[in-house]
């Protein structure tokens, strides 16, 4: 069986532009990643935004199909919550190892509960992590990449800028690595390669494409927005997250009242996806330099241009 390192070689032949076209909650669904795939960058989403858990199997099933050809297509990618409040985890782990998608990306919480399941079927795992510490016990507990969030990035962000994090994660770790943090353009990918990460991981110019869940007045307002719009606070998860200010105040949140957690992390009523959820909409710093909506083929081929010049 290939080794890691083989396998991120084959896959990076499969790229046009060495990203991922990152998992967000309530705007990555099998449009996107069919789209994203089929353009050249690594298409994900979470498994909590399909519901309830047989409209997971139907995406899984439609991308799989329309995916087949590992020949043309980038490879696709599932994001998986491992922490314990996560009700779901054994039924959308199940269909994940039917489904037997390329990367599985843990995120809050350990790996260890993901990989050798996927191990079993050829996959990797990469382990969201937010810092240095957190990447340490993600390596020590089995993940084959690191998924590092650096300062910038929207909803459950970092605080480390993507240079500095990828220099620290290289003191202790030599197999690949997706950064992401601010970042919507071509150059800026090539600017974490050459920081020595092997992908970029983009989230919020991904949002204003044709092909993702978000609403029109979701995208719409991204475009009109600069970094001075983003917000970071704990208080809609009790994990410090980047949002949209507009959208906080259109749903009626005094912003004055976002400096402190509303409750405590938990993840077991995210299937049922209250309005908050649906109203208050995540983005990164990035934001700034998104002017226009287009299709992901579109917006894929714009950064191929500027990486490559």
């Amino acid at each position: 069986m290939p080794n890691t390192q083989e396998k991120i070689a084959a896959i990076k032949t499969r790229l046009s532009v060495p990203a991922f076209a990152a998992p967000m909650f309530l705007v990555s669904g099998p449009d996107l990643v069919i789209a994203a795939c089929k353009a050249g960058v690594i298409g994900s989403f979470p498994t909590l935004n399909a519901r309830p858990v047989p409209v997971l199997e139907e995406w899984l099933k439609r991308i799989q199909s329309e995916l087949n050809d590992a020949g043309t297509n980038a490879p696709w990618a599932a994001n998986l919550i491992v922490h314990k409040t996560n009700k779901r985890f054994d039924e959308d782990f199940a269909l994940i190892q039917q489904y037997q998608p390329d990367i599985v990306i843990t995120a809050l919480g350990s790996p260890e509960r993901a990989v050798p399941g996927v191990h079993n079927y050829g996959g990797l795992v990469f382990a969201d992590v937010n810092s240095t510490e957190f990447a340490r016990k993600a390596v020590d507990r089995g993940a084959d990449g690191l998924v590092l969030v650096c300062k910038g990035a929207g909803g459950h962000t970092g605080f480390t800028p993507a240079a500095q994090f990828i220099a620290e994660v290289r003191e202790f770790f030599s197999g690949p690595i997706a950064a992401g943090g601010a970042i919507s353009t071509g150059d800026e990918i090539r600017h974490v390669i050459d920081a020595g990460a092997d992908f970029a991981y983009m989230g919020t110019r991904f949002i204003a494409t044709e092909e993702s869940l978000a609403s029109s007045e979701y995208k719409q307002m991204l475009v009109n927005a600069d970094a001075s719009d983003i917000v970071l606070t704990p208080y809609f998860t009790g994990v410090p997250a980047n949002f949209l200010k507009p959208s906080v105040i259109a749903a009626g949140i005094d912003p004055m009242v976002l400096n402190r957690p509303k409750s405590e992390i938990n993840f077991s009523d995210l299937e049922d996806h209250g309005s908050s959820w649906q109203d208050i909409w995540s983005a990164g710093v990035g934001v700034e330099k998104i002017n226009s909506i287009q299709s992901t083929v579109e917006l894929v081929a714009d950064l191929k241009a500027s990486y490559e010049s």
